[in-house]
């Protein structure tokens, strides 16, 4: 798709008035999203309403290929796109990230979907209990206005405790099961097998097993892009983690009651070159399978 030309303000059948092309592209955390101009200023006084509309395309960031580039999360944005094309909050039924995306909502200044985010406002969509904000700082006041009351402020604390302890995994029921660990790696080994190998180069880390167990271990560090929305009770192999260290994976697991019961490894090797004299280059895939009783 063709972006606006910044120098010669060409508009490809957007708004004579505008800079920027009718169709945009955006890198938003590694994600792409393709789009219209009028979607992104659909709702005024927004962030990306004064972007595509007060700003000129220099002003904005842009990625390798000329995308514009967002910090932001490339997983959740897609939810953001779908309310500003229709104004509309449509979520899957099973939605564990309802906290995560009313952030996002505040960030992008969509201040109506971040209303809609409120529990109090979709407890009737099934999507989540969490306290908002605003529900925290009332149960905060509420705490400290019982404090008077011996008796009230007990009821008090073990409300907050009965709270804090949803959230706490460690206190919370675990469930039993497996999840499995994998990488493909590579290393080089010199021509003189003494001289130092260049360890280790892992490119991604992939988990599979079921997505309730998986969201739990791991929860902000799993990338779910290639696997979205699924339900918390099916089974995947298509996520992986957003760092390359196996240890910390491993602490992670070994943080959440699992243990490494089996693992495999298979590996190939070739040379970097045709003179077999050059370095050779080892590659394996390796799996690890965790077990939580």
């Amino acid at each position: 798709m063709a972006l606006a030309d910044p120098e010669r303000g060409i508009s490809n059948g957007a708004d004579s008035t505008s800079l920027f092309s009718e169709i945009i592209e955006l890198n938003v955390g590694g994600q792409v999203y393709v789009t219209r101009h009028t979607t992104l200023t659909s709702v005024p006084d927004s962030l990306l309403w004064n972007m595509f509309s007060k700003k000129t395309p220099k002003e904005l960031a842009r990625d390798s290929k000329g995308r514009y580039f967002l910090d932001r999360d490339g997983f959740l944005f897609r939810y953001i796109l779908d309310y500003l094309r229709d104004l509309n909050l449509v979520l899957p039924d099973y939605f564990p990230e309802k906290s995560r995306l009313q952030r996002e909502a505040v960030f992008f200044q969509l201040r109506e979907l971040s209303k809609l985010l409120c529990p109090k406002m979709s407890k009737d969509n099934s999507i989540t209990d969490d306290i908002c904000q605003s529900d925290s700082e009332e149960l905060s006041l509420q705490s400290a206005s019982a404090s008077a009351t011996p008796l009230v402020g007990l009821e008090s604390s073990r409300a907050l405790s009965v709270i804090s302890s949803a959230h706490s995994p460690s206190l919370g029921s675990k469930k039993s099961g497996y999840i499995t660990v994998g990488y493909r790696g590579s290393y080089t080994i010199g021509r003189d097998i003494q001289t130092d190998a260049k360890f280790r180069r892992v490119a991604r880390i992939t988990v599979c097993g079921k997505t309730s167990l998986a969201k739990e271990v791991f929860a902000d560090t799993l990338n779910e892009s290639r696997d979205p929305d699924r339900p918390p009770e099916r089974y995947t192999s298509r996520y992986y983690l957003k760092y390359n260290f196996l240890e910390q994976a491993f602490d992670k697991l070994s943080e959440f009651g699992f243990h490494m019961v089996a693992c495999s490894s298979t590996g190939t090797c070739a040379f970097s070159s045709n003179d077999p004299n050059e370095d050779k280059i080892w590659t394996n895939y390796t799996e690890y399978v965790f077990c939580r009783e």
